[in-house]
């Protein structure tokens, strides 16, 4: 399966952001992408008011992002904020295009690094997979990359890789402690995992995460397959789904597992 990892800098207006999804989807479908996956906040990026522009999943924003993915004849993952109650907002990816509708609602929130996404934004509480063309895929967002159940969760559900939508905050080790992890994370649930970040706009460190590039596509075996640097980018590339099973059969983590020692 061709994917393209689309690793951009969005800003403060969903309607300019919606326009570079356009044009980086179309970049993507003329190479022959199957699936078009953006960064965590490609709706507006942190830093902005999210609840004046939170909008539910039928909403004009979401509606656009579905045409882009009508028109090119892709799937298209990208992170936007959706109404969540109590004046919070869920940070959400929208997964569409033909024969995909489905939703995530991220569920560990990045309460760490003196920054509290918790304040402004509600967690979800279920995992999402979609299917393409008979390939299954999870659904998890840049804070979520610190904890493997969710990854091994994908794998349980069927899953030969996750796609990964990220914005990660730039300080000291925070690039190696991204690249760790995703390698980690695949080899914990032996899957497939595609981490697009936002690229480094290069404004330095701070507490408002805004994205250091880097993202990377690494294999079940915890192999990094491609890579960028830290500017705005676009990664194709091409998943081979029998390989999960054939690492697997070698690398056995899932079938030797034993919760039932740490319930």
């Amino acid at each position: 399966m061709r994917i393209a990892l689309s690793q951009l800098t969005t800003g403060p207006d969903p309607e300019k952001n919606l326009r570079l999804i356009e044009e980086w989807t179309r970049r993507a479908a003329d190479a022959g992408a199957r699936v078009v996956v953006f960064p965590e906040a490609s709706m507006a990026c942190f830093g902005t008011p999210l609840a004046p522009l939170a909008e539910p999943l039928d909403g004009p924003w979401a509606d656009g992002v579905r045409e882009i993915a009508r028109a090119t004849g892709t799937v298209v993952v990208a992170g936007m904020f959706t109404p969540g109650g109590e004046g919070r907002v869920a940070n959400t990816l929208l997964a569409t295009g033909p024969g995909v509708e489905e939703s995530y609602d991220k569920i560990h929130l990045y309460d760490a690094f003196g920054f509290r996404e918790s304040e402004t934004v509600a967690p979800g509480s279920r995992i999402a997979v979609i299917d393409v063309d008979g390939v299954r895929l999870g659904l998890a967002t840049c804070y979520d990359v610190r904890f493997p159940e969710l990854f091994r969760a994908h794998a349980d559900a069927g899953a030969v890789g996750t796609l990964l939508a990220a914005s990660w905050g730039a300080g000291p080790g925070k690039l190696d402690q991204w690249e760790l992890l995703v390698r980690a994370r695949a080899l914990d649930a032996t899957v497939w995992v595609a981490a697009v970040g936002q690229a480094d706009p290069g404004t330095g460190p701070g507490p408002v995460p805004t994205g250091i590039g880097h993202s990377l596509v690494v294999g079940p075996d915890g192999i990094v397959r491609a890579a960028l640097g830290a500017d705005p980018e676009l990664l194709v590339t091409d998943l081979d789904v029998d390989e999960v099973g054939t690492v697997r059969e070698k690398t056995s983590v899932l079938a030797n597992r034993r919760p039932e020692v740490w319930r």
